[in-house]
C-alpha cells in the first residue's frame, strides 16, 4: 500500500527543512535505504533515506523549498496505485502542498485539486521527534527523537514524570543517554502522562513508542493495539470507516506501517495494549518487515532474515532479533521442524547419561575437566561506544585511506609559544598552535578541506576544525568554528571549555556538528607516531605525535632541534596524494615559522 513521507526531524532544534535537492523523481523505484532528498536543517544538510519499498508516486515539495516538521513531502507505493485516498484520509491539520509531477491517470482533474491540502500531524518513519506520533482522538503517542545525525536509538536515564502525572509543553520528560551526550526529552503535548512504555536504563530504537500524553482516561490503549496491530486490523476497519474517530485509527495504522525502527514497548509481554505481531515479520503479502538496520546487519553477516523471529510491532525483525540470532536457533522459529527425525540424537545422550547415576554412596560424581579460563568481566556497550564501533567501521572498510607522514621543527613554535603565554589572557598549547597552522593551511588547499557524498565532492569555504577529546567511555570530536580567523587565546579558551563540556556529557549537536577536518592528538601521552581513523563526512584526520629531541647536522656539526611528527590520513576518493603532500608542506610551514600565523 501507499505510504507517505513526511519532514523528518534531523535535530532537537529543528522546526523545518528545506529540500536542498531531490535525489529521486517522480517514477523512479526506491529501496529501502536509498537517498530520497537532501535535506538542509538548522544545523547542517543531511541525507532523507528511503524506510520503504517501491515506486516514488508524488513529490509535493519543490527543491527550494521550506516543509515544516512532518509536512508531507512524498508518497511511495506500487507503480499505478491510487494514492489520492490516502491524502484525502488525512485529518488533523493541513499544509499546502503543490506536487512537482501530476501522477498519469489516477484521478480526474477536481479531485486532485482537493488533494492539494495534506495533513502534517500523523507521523511516520521518517518523523523522530518527540512530538505525537499517531493521533487517537484525545491522545498521542511519544517517540525516541533522533537527536543527532548519527543517533540510531537511546537508552531513558530517568524519568523526570511518571504515569499520572500532568504535562505542559515544554516541560521535560525524561532524560535521554545518546551516542553522544545526555539530553532532556521535553513535551510537545499538553495533558496527562498516560503510560510509559520504557523503562529507566532500557535501549530504545530512534521512532520506537515510548510513552503516550492525552486527557486523563482516554483510551491510549486502542492507540497502541492501532500501532501494533497492523494488517490485524484490516477486518474491523470497514465497520468503523463511518465512526468520526476512523481517520485517526487508520492514520494510526499507517503510522506503524511506516515505523521500521520501532520496537516493542517495554512491557509488552504483560501489557494487554500490546497486540503482538505477525510472526517472523511475514505479511500475507509476503513482504518481509525488518528495519533497515537489521537489514544491513544482517547483510553483513550473513544472516537469511526468513529464518529471524521478529520482535517488533506486527513481527518487524529490528537490529536486536538480528545481533541475537544464531544459527541453532533457527529451526525453532521455523514450523518445519520434524525434517529432523529426533531418533538417531536420543541413543547418543542415553549411553553416558546413566554413568554419573551410577556413582557409590558418598563418593562424589565424576565431573568433566573444566575449561581453564580466567576472570573476565563483561561491560555493557555504551550509545557512545557503538556509535564509534560503527561509524569508524564504516569509514576504515568503506574510505579508502592513505597515509603521509612528515617531520616538524618545533624550535621556534616552543619559543613563540613561552612569548605569547605571558600575555595572552588564555593558556596556550602546542594544540593550538596546530589547530590554527591547519585551519590557515586548509583555505590554502580546498581540496583537502573537503567531503566525499557519494555521487559528489562537496568543498567547504569554511574550515570548522573537530578537536578530538577523549572521555571515559569513549571520543567525541567537538567543533571549532572558522577556527582560520580565531586568534590562539580564542582557540585555546573554545577547546578548553569544549573538552571540560565532553568530559561532563554536556555537549550538544550544535558542539560537534560540521566539522570540515578533524586532528586528534596523543603527543601528550608520550605517543611518537599514530595513524588516526578518518572522521566521516571528512575526507582527512591529522594524528599529532609528542614533540622529541633529536639530533640533526649542519655540515659535519650535530645540532640539538625538537622534532614532532604528524601524520595525515587521506580518504583517496578525494584526495590524492600529492595534494595531501602539499597540505602538509604548507602546515609544516606555519609550524616551523609560526610568527606568520599571527600577521
Amino acid at each position: 500500500m501507499a505510504e507517505l513521507i513526511r519532514m523528518p526531524k534531523m535535530s532537537d532544534t529543528m522546526t523545518e527543512g528545506v529540500i536542498a535537492e531531490w535525489h529521486k523523481k517522480v517514477g523512479d523505484t526506491v529501496k529501502s535505504g536509498d537517498v530520497l532528498a537532501e535535506v538542509e536543517t538548522d544545523k547542517a544538510t543531511m541525507d532523507l533515506e528511503a524506510y520503504d519499498e517501491g515506486t516514488l508516486l508524488y513529490i509535493g515539495v519543490e527543491k527550494g523549498q521550506a516543509v515544516p516538521i512532518d509536512g508531507v513531502i512524498a508518497v511511495i507505493g506500487q507503480q499505478g496505485e491510487d494514492f489520492q485516498a490516502l491524502l484525502n484520509g488525512n485529518t488533523g491539520g493541513s499544509a499546502e502542498v503543490k506536487p512537482t509531477t501530476a501522477p498519469p491517470a489516477d484521478g480526474p482533474a477536481p479531485a486532485a485539486a482537493d488533494t492539494t491540502q495534506v495533513n502534517t500531524a500523523m507521523r511516520d518513519a521518517e518523523v523522530v521527534s518527540a512530538a505525537p506520533a499517531a493521533n487517537a482522538g484525545n491522545a498521542t503517542v511519544i517517540r525516541m527523537p533522533k537527536m543527532s545525525d548519527t543517533m540510531t536509538e537511546g537508552t531513558i536515564v530517568a524519568w523526570h514524570k511518571k504515569e499520572g502525572d500532568t504535562v505542559k509543553s515544554g516541560d521535560v520528560l525524561a532524560e535521554v543517554e545518546t551516542d553522544k551526550a545526555t539530553m532532556d526529552l521535553e513535551a510537545y503535548e499538553e495533558g496527562t502522562l498516560l503510560y510509559v512504555g520504557v523503562k529507566e536504563g532500557e535501549a530504545v530504537a530512534v521512532d520506537a513508542v515510548i510513552a503516550v500524553v492525552g486527557e486523563k482516561g482516554a483510551n491510549f490503549k486502542v492507540l497502541l493495539d492501532g500501532g501494533a496491530g497492523g494488517n490485524g486490523s484490516a477486518a474491523p476497519a470497514p465497520a468503523s470507516a463511518s465512526a468520526p474517530g476512523a481517520a485517526n485509527e487508520t492514520a494510526g495504522n499507517a503510522t506503524a506501517e511506516q515505523n521500521p525502527q520501532a520496537d516493542a514497548p517495554a512491557n509488552a509481554a504483560t501489557d494487554l495494549s500490546y497486540a503482538g505481531g505477525n510472526e517472523n515479520g511475514h505479511e500475507a503479502n509476503g513482504r518481509l518487515k525488518a528495519s533497515p538496520l537489521a537489514k544491513a546487519i544482517a547483510d553483513q553477516k550473513g544472516i537469511d532474515l526468513k529464518q529471524v523471529q521478529g520482535t517488533g510491532p506486527e513481527g518487524r525483525i529490528v537490529k536486536a532479533d538480528v545481533e541475537s540470532f544464531s544459527p541453532q536457533t533457527a529451526p525453532q522459529a521455523k514450523p518445519a521442524a520434524p525434517t529432523q527425525p529426533p531418533a538417531p540424537a536420543q541413543p547418543a545422550p542415553a549411553t553416558p547419561a546413566p554413568q554419573p547415576a551410577q556413582a557409590a554412596p558418598g563418593i562424589p560424581p565424576v565431573q568433566p575437566a573444566p575449561v581453564t579460563t580466567g576472570d573476565y568481566e563483561d561491560v555493557p556497550l555504551t550509545q557512545m561506544r557503538k556509535t564509534i564501533a560503527r561509524r569508524l567501521s564504516e569509514s576504515l572498510f568503506t574510505a579508502p585511506h592513505f597515509y603521509l607522514t612528515m617531520e616538524i621543527t618545533m624550535d621556534k613554535a616552543m619559543a613563540l609559544r613561552g612569548q605569547v603565554n605571558a600575555v595572552a589572557p588564555a593558556k596556550i598549547s602546542f594544540n593550538d598552535f596546530v589547530i590554527k597552522a591547519a585551519a590557515l593551511a586548509l583555505k590554502q588547499h580546498p581540496n583537502v578541506n573537503a567531503s566525499w557524498l557519494g555521487d559528489k565532492i562537496r568543498k567547504y569555504n569554511y574550515v570548522n576544525i573537530g578537536v578530538a577529546v577523549a572521555v571515559d567511555e569513549g571520543l567525541l570530536v567537538p567543533v571549532v568554528r572558522n577556527a582560520d580567523q580565531k586568534t590562539l587565546s580564542t582557540i585555546a579558551g573554545e577547546v578548553k571549555e569544549m573538552a571540560g563540556k565532553a568530559k561532563e556529557k554536556k555537549l550538544q549537536p550544535k558542539d560537534w556538528e560540521g566539522s570540515t577536518f578533524s586532528i586528534s592528538n596523543l603527543g601528550m601521552f608520550g605517543i611518537d607516531q599514530f595513524t588516526a581513523i578518518i572522521n566521516p563526512p571528512d575526507a582527512c584526520i591529522l594524528a599529532v605525535g609528542a614533540i622529541k629531541q633529536s639530533v640533526v647536522f649542519e655540515g659535519e656539526t650535530p645540532k640539538p632541534v625538537n622534532i614532532m611528527k604528524v601524520t595525515l590520513s587521506c580518504d583517496h576518493r578525494v584526495v590524492d596524494g600529492a595534494t595531501g603532500a602539499a597540505f602538509l608542506q604548507t602546515f609544516k610551514g606555519f609550524l616551523e615559522d609560526p610568527m606568520k600565523m599571527l600577521v
